[in-house]
């Protein structure tokens, strides 16, 4: 599943992987933008994929449809720093607004996320610097889940994190990101096709 799927190039992308790997799997995408759902539409039927797509804020409406249900989540959410207002506001502008120190999307992502996982899914989340990803990683294992940083990438601009989370009793050493480390077939998928190169 993918949370704001925008120009639908990601959950496109895992849809062609994935089917190489594994069959009978079901893909879902939201966004709150009309628009944004129509082009991932547009991006899945031209790529010979199919996923269901939604219009909604996060997963609004959906949480006790998908409740425990939901193995793979991949979100990039509006992480920038902005000012408060220009969150939800019309236009392109909405994709990458993320209000006070870039949270305010991200931080209610989190919990609604935390519901329509399932007891082994994966939360793959892009954040900035600008983030804290370590105070996410943190808050993330106050609700029981342990986490790493599985790419960064390092521009000019900004510094932008893979950030992964998992469902682990043991969360006490994992509240802060852990250095790179395959553990999955999922893991290693070649997710630097999903960056541009040179970044």
């Amino acid at each position: 599943m993918e949370v704001g799927c925008g120009s639908g190039y990601v959950i496109t992308s895992l849809a062609i992987m994935l089917r190489q790997l594994v069959s009978g799997t079901q893909y879902l995408a939201t966004d709150i933008n009309k628009h944004a759902a129509e082009t991932t539409q547009a991006t899945l039927e031209a790529h010979g994929v199919h996923a269901d797509v939604m219009v909604t804020d996060i997963v609004s409406g959906l949480e006790k449809r998908l409740a425990g249900m939901v193995d793979v989540v991949v979100i990039n959410p509006p992480y920038v720093p902005t000012p408060e207002e220009e969150i939800g506001c019309k236009g392109i502008a909405s994709s990458w607004a993320g209000g006070l120190n870039g949270r305010q999307v991200i931080d209610r992502i989190l919990p609604a996320v935390r519901e329509i996982l399932s007891e082994r899914g994966w939360l793959y989340m892009v954040t900035l610097e600008d983030n804290d990803p370590s105070d996410i990683c943190h808050l993330m294992s106050e609700m029981g889940y342990a986490s790493r940083v599985v790419l960064k990438r390092c521009t000019e601009e900004e510094s932008l994190f893979v950030l992964k989370f998992w469902r682990d009793p043991h969360t006490g050493t994992n509240a802060s990101p852990k250095s790179p480390k395959s553990e999955s077939w999922f893991s290693q998928l070649p997710f630097k096709s999903l960056w541009h190169k040179g970044s």
